[in-house]
């Protein structure tokens, strides 16, 4: 019984880990400026869907059971592209550290929102796991770095990202209780890819045009960042509080750096490895439980 508690336990702490992993390519395929910000977050959704659709079908998959869960599951996906384009347009109008850095704030949002809207009290382990992952952050980007931060409508922007973050985590937390995860996908992710190609017309954007290399981008920002990515996230998310899952969302910061040192020959620096390690051990606080059987992950 205990190896089996264990397993439970387990694989969707498993998943969560993978799902970063797989979110974390996206900023260092952005960085390598192929495509405009937006018209990936556009192309990053619809190839997701158009390969999901398929398989969706031939699973059986679908089909709402409830046809009233039509509406949240709208609101999951507009909230997602929602918080792409204000990321990236934070990104174009001020810098990836800046928009990155008030994006992560969304774990903040999460405990607050869950305490004043869903009576839920997040446990001592979680803020203090929080304040910890916050303090890396601030090491891991440079105090200098935050110095420079300007009160302009690029920084309102990366505030207002993490708090689309942060509502889409509890809004589809809820909604994944109630429903398939894949069926949840296919039309959040429909309602996702409308309405950022309805921003990025509005912007003006060119859907062709792209060389070889920024399509082979797109495909791997769809199939990996996107499907595999959020599918993962998705069942994390259906099985572990919004409140972890969030917060482990922060380490993508740290996989990200170790990618781009691999891929696009970026370095590592000293601060950032005592950031990284100060992230870690604040994501771990979080996961630290009494020695009592847990009601839930």
């Amino acid at each position: 019984r205990s190896w089996k508690a264990l397993l439970i336990m387990t694989k969707p702490r498993i998943a969560l880990f993978l799902g970063i992993l797989c979110i974390s390519i996206f900023p260092v395929i952005v960085r390598m400026n192929l495509t405009s910000g937006l018209i990936s977050a556009f192309y990053r959704m619809a190839i997701a869907t158009a390969i999901l659709l398929p398989i969706a079908i031939y699973k059986d998959k679908v089909r709402l059971e409830n046809i009233k869960m039509l509406f949240p599951v709208a609101v999951c996906g507009i909230l997602f592209a929602s918080d792409i384009a204000v990321w990236n347009i934070s990104i174009q109008n001020s810098s990836a550290t800046q928009a990155t850095l008030l994006t992560n704030l969304s774990p903040i949002w999460v405990g607050v929102f869950s305490f004043i809207f869903l009576s839920y009290r997040p446990k001592k382990s979680f803020w203090l796991g929080t304040l910890i992952a916050l303090m890396g952050m601030i090491v891991f980007v440079g105090i200098e770095t935050i110095l420079e931060f300007k009160l302009d409508f690029a920084f309102f922007l990366g505030i207002l990202s993490g708090l689309l973050y942060a509502i889409y985590i509890l809004v589809s937390k809820n909604v994944l209780a109630k429903m398939n995860i894949v069926t949840f996908m296919l039309y959040s992710m429909i309602f996702s890819t409308v309405f950022l190609f309805f921003i990025n017309v509005f912007f003006h954007e060119s859907f062709v045009g792209f060389s070889e290399k920024a399509w082979i981008s797109l495909f791997v920002q769809g199939i990996v960042c996107q499907l595999i990515a959020w599918l993962l996230i998705s069942y994390a998310t259906q099985k572990m509080r919004a409140t972890r899952v969030s917060l482990s969302l922060l380490s993508q910061a740290i996989f990200a750096t170790i990618l781009a040192a691999i891929f696009v020959n970026e370095k590592i620096t000293n601060v950032q490895m005592i950031g990284s390690v100060i992230i870690l051990a604040g994501i771990a606080t979080t996961f630290y439980e009494k020695k009592t059987v847990p009601k839930s992950l």
